[in-house]
């Protein structure tokens, strides 16, 4: 493996855990947080005590607060930070360096106000950049920075990139994959946290084992519709980033989307949901967004249609339930 300096943007749970992986891979790595008082803690425990403690940095890890020193150090860039904040970040990252080679992002989500997909903004913003990829797939922050077995797909517009970045990537617990739909990973990793946010409502309600299943088989059902609308490829659904990524998310409570709908199933108001879990919860958004994109597409998703009006609307969960069961039956 040969060694490169790399810097990742966004010191979140997800941001610190691929840190850790690269720095383990032998790489010199900076983790990059806005929050002065956090890295000022990070740095002096040498861990991240806010969403990772106990889980010790590697030497060649350092972290900082500077975005100048941080994206002119190296020239790897990982970007790791919330989909709402992906944008700004690009943009302070363009007035430092606009001339950047290449870019990788490992955030998902969709943009708040315009819909848009994350390769869109980096090509508004660089337009002329090079190589650009995401990564994606089944990944829970913690097991991937303790180092348990994981796969992931890097997709990206030139497959060389993409192998590039997995080789920064790869290790005896973490194998990742390489594709060039870059569509199909950035919806599967957007919509499948609404869908957790439904299992964890019906689970909440509890409905059971019959209910979660068939929640995840139609709700992996629109995610493809939506994909393939979008110009992703079918067989990007089936793999690590659409159905891996969906039954992780719906299935496991590590997921904060499930938590957040598990909570709401059992009572609690939205609010009280977010003050218990402490940290984003990506569904909310997408919830919103990807219910605007299916509207502006012409696409029935009904699932994503009924986690947005119980998040927005104020629809009881049990009504929810019944509005997809009394739904005119069709042929699958």
């Amino acid at each position: 493996m040969i060694k490169q300096s790399i810097t990742v943007l966004g010191a979140g749970s997800w941001g610190t855990a691929l840190a850790i992986l690269l720095a383990k891979n032998v790489h010199d790595v900076l983790l990059w947080g806005r929050n002065k008082e956090k890295i000022a803690a990070m740095k002096s425990a040498g861990e991240n005590t806010f969403f990772l403690p106990d889980i010790t940095f590697p030497e060649n890890l350092s972290v900082s607060s500077d975005l100048q020193q941080a994206v002119l150090q190296n020239d790897e860039l990982l970007v790791v930070v919330p989909s709402h904040a992906f944008r700004d970040t690009l943009l302070q990252v363009n007035a430092i360096k606009p001339k950047i080679q290449s870019i990788s992002w490992a955030t998902k989500g969709l943009e708040p106000d315009t819909h848009q997909l994350l390769h869109q903004i980096v090509d508004e913003v660089f337009p002329d950049l090079a190589n650009k990829a995401v990564i994606s797939g089944p990944t829970f922050a913690t097991e991937v920075a303790v180092g348990l077995p994981t796969a992931v797909t890097i997709a990206s517009n030139d497959i060389t990139f993409a192998q590039h970045v997995s080789e920064l990537l790869c290790n005896p617990t973490l194998r990742p994959y390489v594709s060039q739909d870059i569509i199909g990973l950035e919806i599967g990793g957007a919509a499948k946290n609404v869908m957790a946010i439904a299992a964890g409502i019906a689970d909440g309600l509890g409905y059971g084992a019959n209910t979660r299943s068939a929640l995840i088989t139609r709700g992996l059902h629109e995610i493809s519709r939506l994909s393939h609308k979008m110009g992703g490829d079918d067989h990007t659904m089936m793999g690590l980033s659409g159905l891996g990524d969906l039954l992780l998310t719906c299935t496991d409570n590590q997921s904060r989307n499930r938590r957040m709908g598990l909570a709401i199933g059992t009572g609690k108001s939205i609010t009280q949901a977010k003050e218990e879990i402490k940290q984003v919860v990506e569904g909310v958004q997408a919830a919103r967004q990807i219910y605007s994109l299916a509207n502006e597409l012409n696409i029935e998703m009904p699932i994503v249609e009924q986690v947005y009006r119980v998040l927005y609307q104020g629809l009881a969960p049990q009504k929810a339930v019944q509005n997809l069961l009394t739904r005119e039956y069709k042929t699958e």
